[in-house]
């Protein structure tokens, strides 16, 4: 347990980041599942203007440090491969 006071404080700043970090990764899930929910219907549409609206939360991911730049290029390059093959 911390003992002292920059060591309780330091946890305190550590369980709010948590908790903000915990939200924006749940976030960017979300936006994923409704790529990968609009790919499995076949839809062609819903799933470009899904992955158009998920675009931005993962590099925000990136920029807020949650998530690694090359794991989002990774995922972001697949889904709109993806996608793409879904127009042929």
């Amino acid at each position: 347990m911390a003992n002292t006071p920059q060591s309780k404080k330091r946890a305190r700043q550590s369980e709010a980041r948590y908790a903000v970090n915990k939200a924006r990764r749940s976030r960017i899930r979300t936006y994923l599942r409704k790529v990968e929910e609009a790919l499995a219907s076949g839809d062609q549409a819903a799933a470009t203007e899904a992955l158009k609206n998920a675009q931005p939360e993962l590099a925000r991911g990136v920029t807020k440090g949650v998530l690694h730049k090359n794991t989002v290029a990774r995922k972001m390059s697949r889904l709109a491969s993806r996608v793409k093959a879904l127009n042929a």
